[in-house]
């Protein structure tokens, strides 16, 4: 069995709790401020209904072997977002469904083969098609926390966090990094990835700083050797950019037992 099974019953709990989320709010609750600047909640519903059509795409790549992008273009991207961001509540809910059947629907029957098909975003590197499974449980994972309706960081399942985990140090923006190393409670450490203080927290609070999912709650800055004294704790950078690439560029391209 490989990893895309698994990824699949991960993909099916993470959009139930995100439509029991989405199921509980309000008309007035949808047309209010999201996390994001800018952005209503019916704004982060709406791309994520988007989000799985355009992943739709990618299979439909992969199955037939046509190229198939992605979106038409950024344009047309956020002109979908607009155009569905002041629905009603009770509409949002219809759309996400349908979205996310629509994304079941296509990856259900994909043969073994075409999961090992390369496909590609807006951005590069192209990657086996496996991965739109991790992209889509990325989208939800992260937008589930920006609707600011009661979901954090501290709800992500620890699977989810460690995959990302993984695939930002895989990414990692060595050139622009703000820290020089993470330490993380079970004992690893990430060393040597730029200029910085070395921080340290909870695994789930270091990527939801690393993500923009927080200021950098529960991650604090120690120095080599001995930790700050009360009150000295030095102010904990701003993370670097995340996510610079679409994912990692030495992706296995046949679907590994598991991941990471």
């Amino acid at each position: 069995m490989t990893v895309v099974l698994a990824l699949r019953e991960e993909l099916t709990a993470a959009t139930r709790d995100l439509l029991a989320t989405t199921a509980a709010l309000s008309d007035e609750d949808v047309a209010a401020p999201s996390r994001l600047p800018g952005w209503t909640r019916g704004h982060v519903l709406a791309h994520l209904a988007r989000n799985a059509d355009s992943l739709v795409n990618l299979l439909t790549w992969a199955s037939t072997g046509v190229p198939t992008p992605q979106y038409a273009s950024p344009e047309a991207r956020e002109a979908g977002i607009e155009a569905g961001a002041g629905r009603s509540a009770a509409e949002q809910l219809a759309d996400l469904e349908a979205g996310a059947a629509r994304l079941d629907a296509a990856a259900r029957p994909l043969p073994e083969s075409a999961w090992s098909a390369q496909v590609g975003g807006l951005r590069p590197p192209t990657h086996p098609a496996w991965y739109v499974l991790v992209r889509r449980l990325r989208e939800i994972g992260m937008h589930h926390v920006d609707l600011g309706a009661g979901y954090g960081p501290d709800r992500w399942p620890e699977r989810f966090v460690r995959r990302e985990l993984h695939d930002c140090l895989r990414t990692w923006p060595y050139e622009q990094s703000t820290v020089s190393g993470i330490r993380l409670p079970d004992g690893t450490e990430w060393k040597d990835l730029g200029d910085g203080p070395v921080v340290a927290g909870g695994a789930a609070d270091v990527l939801a700083w690393l993500t923009g999912r927080s200021a950098g709650e529960g991650i604090r800055v120690v120095q080599e050797g001995r930790m700050p004294a009360p009150g000295q704790e030095m102010r904990v950078p701003a993370a670097p950019p995340w996510l610079t690439r679409l994912s990692p560029a030495d992706l296995p391209a046949t679907p590994p037992e598991d991941y990471p």
